[in-house]
């Protein structure tokens, strides 16, 4: 898949998710074959611009490019501004969002809340891609409400004024993260514009991701909730799309191998302590579907010390693989919990 200038290896997208897809989450992520991975959401206000969240949201050390940065706001000479600054700090990709369902975002007119007001779509658009060198790609909703579906003519004004990429979650900005995502309205874009369309919403498995993409006929899959915890999904959506076979699931010793790379990332990022607190959702993701899981989530999240931390889950991962994955597991860890 193509965007701008930019040949990506596949049309496997990690979504940007606020808090969760930092810089560890979005390596892991491209080495596990995602395609593009788009940063959190970046502020479009200035005076925002160098708090320590923002920092620490631009570090792209280590990652490979494309570099995708996602900018949120409402106003179209600060979204510009805002654009400018970002490639100026190694952004190869600007993505606008106009996705967010979240109400602190759509309380400031920001988010999906835009998708009610099709001229500052356009204004905002057409701003930020005069502001800047790179492709310009933008996240969106089908619409504000399910009796208000306006993505196609979103989509239109997109690509009218320079877009090269859009992104579509298969729900309005009144149905949040509730329900089942409809793929209608995608495929109804699609078909209609010239720029690549990806598919966003409710792709679990490498089925779902076949699925997804016949019923839309779009050009990539953006994964979001789906690769929490599990970061070797892109591995097994891009086997079985293109080969019909679904790879075997990743065995304790990865998954442990993996985990504890993804939390010395995050102290790493964080600061130990900060890093640990963080740490917990995603120890808590990964292990939710497996013998003993719930015991070492209820047990990280009362660890402060990350040395702790990765030691709880070192032994986690060696009882379930001395146990071949058997439900003992979770008996076994708690006991050592105990002694």
């Amino acid at each position: 898949m193509r965007i701008g200038a930019h040949i990506l290896t596949n049309g496997l997208v990690l979504a940007p998710m606020a808090g969760i897809t930092d810089l560890p989450f979005r390596r892991l992520a491209r080495r596990f074959g995602a395609g593009l991975a788009v940063s959190e959401m970046l502020s479009a206000r200035p005076e925002l611009r160098d708090s320590r969240k923002s920092r620490l949201r631009r570090d792209h050390s280590g990652e490979p490019g494309p570099i995708s940065v996602q900018i949120a706001g409402a106003e179209p000479r600060m979204l510009a501004e805002a654009a400018r600054f970002n490639v100026d700090q190694g952004a190869d990709i600007i993505d606008i969002n106009m996705g967010c369902p979240a109400k602190k975002v759509c309380n400031v007119s920001a988010g999906s809340a835009l998708l009610e007001n099709e001229a500052l779509v356009q204004r905002i658009v057409r701003a930020v891609v005069a502001a800047v060198p790179v492709p310009v790609t933008l996240k969106i909703r089908t619409g504000p409400r399910p009796e208000w579906r306006n993505a196609l003519s979103i989509a239109r004004i997109a690509e009218s004024e320079g877009v090269q990429c859009l992104a579509i979650h298969g729900r309005t900005r009144a149905c949040g993260f509730g329900g089942n995502a409809e793929y209608e309205t995608i495929r109804e874009v699609k078909a209609s514009v010239g720029i690549p369309v990806i598919a966003n919403g409710d792709v679990r498995t490498p089925e779902d991701a076949k699925s997804v993409l016949e019923r839309t006929g779009a050009d990539g899959i953006m994964i979001g909730r789906a690769a929490q915890g599990r970061p070797w999904i892109f591995r097994e959506l891009a086997h079985y799309l293109a080969t019909g076979a679904k790879l075997p699931p990743a065995q304790p010793d990865e998954m442990r191998s993996v985990l504890t790379e993804h939390l010395e990332g995050l102290y790493e990022l964080y600061g130990r302590e900060r890093g640990a607190r963080i740490a917990r959702k995603h120890i808590g993701w990964a292990v939710a579907p497996l013998p003993g899981g719930e015991a070492l989530r209820c047990h990280a999240n009362m660890l402060m010390d990350a040395g702790a931390q990765i030691r709880a889950v070192c032994d986690y991962f060696t009882q379930l693989a001395a146990n071949d994955g058997r439900p003992g597991a979770e008996a076994i860890f708690v006991e050592r919990l105990a002694a």
